[in-house]
C-alpha cells in the first residue's frame, strides 16, 4: 500500500512527537537544498527554514519601527500645528499658521481652502471667494478625504497659474458647526497623493483647520 503525501502529512500532524521517539530518522532523511542541487539532512533543512523565517521577521520588525518613527514625527507636527492655531488671535493668523505649517512641516508645496457659511466673516481673502453649487454639493457628499490625480476644473483653478502643473491632489471637507468648506492639497508629484493612501492624518488636518476657523466665523 502506497501512502499519499496528504496521508503522510496528516500522520505527522496527528503525531507531533513521532521524531522524539525516533531521533535517528532525522539524520537519515535527506531533502533537496532550497538554494542548490545537493541533498541535506532534514535537520539542516529545518535550520535553513528557521533562518529564513527569522530574516523575514527582522524585515517586518524594521518596517514596523520605521512606520512608528514616521507616525511619531507626524504626530509631533500635528501637535505643534494645534498649538499655533490655538495661539492665533485672528482668522488671518489662523490661515497664515496653517499654510506655513503645511509648507514647512509637512512639505506640501501647494494648499488652498474655500470656506462658506450662512454669515460671511469680515475678512478679505481667496478663502471666502464664492464657490459653485457643484462644489458645495461635492463637499456635502464628501465624508472623508479623497486623493488622486483629478479634481474639478474649478478646484484646479484655485491654484492659479500653477494649477495646470499639479498631478496629484488631496481634497478634505471642512465641516464645523455652520462652517463648511474644502481644503485641497496639491503636488507636482503624481505619487504624493494617490487613491489608496491612508487619510487619517488628512482628516485630522482638515478637522483642525475647520475648528480653528470656526472660532472667528
Amino acid at each position: 500500500m502506497t501512502l499519499t503525501p496528504e496521508q503522510i502529512s496528516e500522520f505527522f500532524i496527528l503525531n507531533p512527537d513521532f521524531f522524539l521517539g525516533n531521533p535517528e530518522l532525522l539524520t537519515g532523511i535527506t531533502v533537496p537544498h532550497p538554494f542548490g542541487g545537493q541533498a541535506i539532512s532534514l535537520g539542516e533543512r529545518q535550520v535553513i527554514a528557521l533562518r529564513e523565517k527569522a530574516r523575514d521577521l527582522d524585515l517586518r520588525l524594521r518596517d514596523l519601527m520605521r512606520f512608528a518613527e514616521e507616525n511619531d514625527a507626524i504626530g509631533d507636527k500635528l501637535h505643534k500645528l494645534s498649538q499655533a492655531l490655538m495661539r492665533a488671535k485672528t482668522l488671518e493668523a489662523v490661515l497664515q499658521s496653517f499654510y506655513l505649517s503645511l509648507s514647512e512641516s509637512f512639505s506640501v508645496p501647494h494648499a488652498v481652502m474655500r470656506i462658506w457659511t450662512d454669515q460671511a466673516p469680515e475678512v478679505n481673502g481667496p478663502e471666502f471667494s464664492g464657490v459653485s453649487v457643484d462644489i458645495q454639493v461635492l463637499v456635502e457628499g464628501l465624508n472623508q478625504p479623497q486623493c488622486g490625480p483629478d479634481v474639478p476644473d474649478e478646484v484646479r483653478g484655485w491654484f492659479g497659474g500653477v494649477g495646470a502643473h499639479q498631478k496629484s491632489f488631496a481634497m478634505a471637507p471642512l465641516k464645523e458647526g455652520r462652517l463648511n468648506g474644502l481644503m485641497v492639497l496639491a503636488s507636482e508629484d503624481s505619487r504624493r497623493f494617490y487613491p489608496e493612501m491612508g487619510t487619517l492624518y488628512l482628516t485630522w488636518l482638515s478637522d483642525l483647520a475647520a475648528a480653528a476657523c470656526a472660532r472667528f466665523v
